[in-house]
């Protein structure tokens, strides 16, 4: 039994499974001040103490007691499949990363030779045709997820669903997911229901958007990146979050959610 992708307060206080791409560098930080009163300097992402993370061997065995015993105030953040897609494609794929590299190496390199992508040269910076290019990358999305060709799905790109659901698989449960779009009123329920060793003022809590400056801004309305086609393309890879994060498919120019999430129906739908 493991749980990828869960970080937990030292003081146990809470637990958060991470999806990429959803405020996952705020909750991070938050959690990390709520415990010692001060924010990681750096990216949290980074952080190897002061938070206890199931990629560190040693955090291992904590993690796996609160979940199985469900001791802790257990919660996740979701995102607009829209919006989300886009930001990944910015960031990852058109931006230059923080080592000073292209994301995973040769990946950008064999975007441009497969699928015929444009990524503003060399820095990220020339003009390039943004719907296009943005058009034929969800097109190797889709074969990542679908066909794990040319190469398996990353994780910035794969469904939330799938995120979500292996803490559910594995045994845990969530007390609440909330939105991207609704952050402050979602992570202040979260706080609502904890008690941590230094209150946390939301209002005074700055965003900690690691990825923000790494590509190319967005040129156009999220509305006008997706054509009949992407729109299709989207609901293939992406109709889970669509359903159970109650997104608006039809119009992709609405971020907000358009009902509320049913955590029992989650359980229920990604527990198999």
């Amino acid at each position: 039994m493991g749980f990828p992708g869960t970080w937990m307060t030292e003081s146990q206080s809470m637990v958060y499974r991470v999806v990429p791409k959803c405020a996952c560098s705020t909750i991070g930080q938050i959690m990390y001040y709520s415990d010692h009163g001060r924010f990681f300097d750096g990216d949290i992402h980074d952080a190897t103490d002061g938070l206890h993370k199931w990629a560190l061997e040693a955090s291992q065995p904590a993690i796996k007691a609160n979940v199985k015993t469900r001791n802790s105030y257990t919660f996740t953040c979701v995102r607009n499949p829209y919006t989300r897609i886009l930001s990944s494609f910015f960031d990852k794929i058109c931006g230059i990363q923080r080592n000073g590299k292209r994301y995973r190496g040769n990946l950008v390199p064999l975007l441009i030779q497969k699928y015929g992508i444009e990524v503003g040269g060399e820095d990220g910076k020339e003009e390039f045709d943004q719907i296009r290019s943005f058009r034929r990358f969800l097109l190797f999305t889709r074969d990542t997820i679908r066909w794990r060709r040319p190469m398996d799905p990353d994780i910035h790109w794969s469904a939330m669903a799938g995120h979500v659901s292996t803490f559910i698989v594995n045994g845990g449960r969530y007390n609440r997911i909330f939105w991207t779009e609704q952050f402050n009123d979602g992570m202040q329920s979260v706080l609502d229901h904890v008690n941590t060793p230094n209150p946390v003022d939301l209002s005074n809590i700055p965003r900690f958007n690691e990825s923000e400056g790494h590509g190319p801004k967005r040129a156009h309305p999220v509305e006008d990146y997706f054509d009949d086609l992407s729109m299709h393309l989207m609901k293939e890879i992406y109709h889970r979050d669509f359903s159970l994060f109650k997104y608006d498919f039809d119009d992709p120019s609405n971020k907000m959610p358009v009902g509320e999430i049913d955590l029992d129906e989650v359980h229920a739908k990604l527990g198999d």
